[in-house]
């Protein structure tokens, strides 16, 4: 049985960071695949492991780290030798810690809402209100999202600050592309700041949101280059993007590329 179990999502954009982590350093670990919409993660077995209910959390030789952005910085400080992704300068890594508080808090979490409004509220909308609100109730850390988002989805105000959120995300991205004389984000080497913020890139391309970086090419020829990459195909294995999840969005994607 393999020393690393990871329990984790296939679209969960935080569980996609941690798998192309793993894959890129060549751990061998074993993959639990929770269903999210059946309340996997909120079962008192994984709850034991993750008491904030969501994904992903690593079981290492039997102790749990939580957090993708841990769990980055954990797998560097226990193999810093293997697919390298953190700098040996000091000051380096300050940046680098810098730029993945600010991929968490600005563009990590405004992706969420266009993908519940366009991939998850059907689901939603099937439940009843008494439903909904338990499903509300039983989340330790999203309660007030989904209480926020209700079973109409979110309000155009909540979704423009996203897109306004998400378009500061792409904009700071290409300010540091720019800054470090790429291929990378901190130059020549992919760094966790790539990892990072690789989910959300190729989130809003799934669900057609790729024209907010149609003034900053280096966004496109990174995630050109990302997907070139060895780990990134077993990263995002058939079910990970949520056009191949749901036929609506695919659907959708395929009609407004038409029309483009």
């Amino acid at each position: 049985m393999s020393s690393f179990v990871l329990h984790n999502a296939p679209q969960s954009t935080c569980s996609q960071r941690v798998r192309y982590a793993l894959h890129a350093k060549g751990i061998d670990f074993e993959e639990h695949k929770l269903d999210l919409f059946s309340g996997d993660q909120l079962k008192p077995e994984y709850l034991a492991i993750n008491p904030n209910g969501v994904v992903p959390a690593l079981v290492h030789d039997g102790t749990p780290v939580i957090d993708s952005a841990v769990i980055l910085e954990y797998l560097e400080d226990i193999l810093p030798g293997t697919a390298h992704m953190r700098p040996e300068d000091p000051r380096e890594t300050a940046k680098l810690r810098a730029m993945m508080r600010f991929i968490d808090e600005v563009p990590t979490p405004a992706i969420r809402v266009p993908s519940y409004n366009l991939a998850f509220l059907p689901h939603f909308q099937a439940m009843s209100e008494a439903d909904f609100q338990a499903l509300c109730d039983s989340k330790p850390l999203r309660r007030e999202f989904l209480m926020k988002m209700g079973r109409t989805g979110f309000p155009k105000q909540d979704m423009d600050e996203a897109l306004g959120r998400l378009t500061r995300g792409v904009e700071r991205m290409a300010r540091w592309l720019e800054e470090s004389g790429g291929p990378w984000i901190l130059g020549e080497d992919i760094s966790l700041a790539d990892v990072a913020i690789m989910p959300v890139i190729v989130r809003m391309d799934d669900i057609n949101l790729g024209g907010i970086w149609q003034d900053y090419p280096a966004i496109g020829a990174w995630l050109e280059r990302i997907r070139l990459t060895e780990p990134f195909p077993e990263t995002y294995y058939h079910g990970s993007l949520l056009t191949e999840k749901y036929p609506h969005l695919a659907a959708l994607r395929n009609e407004r590329m038409a029309e483009a």
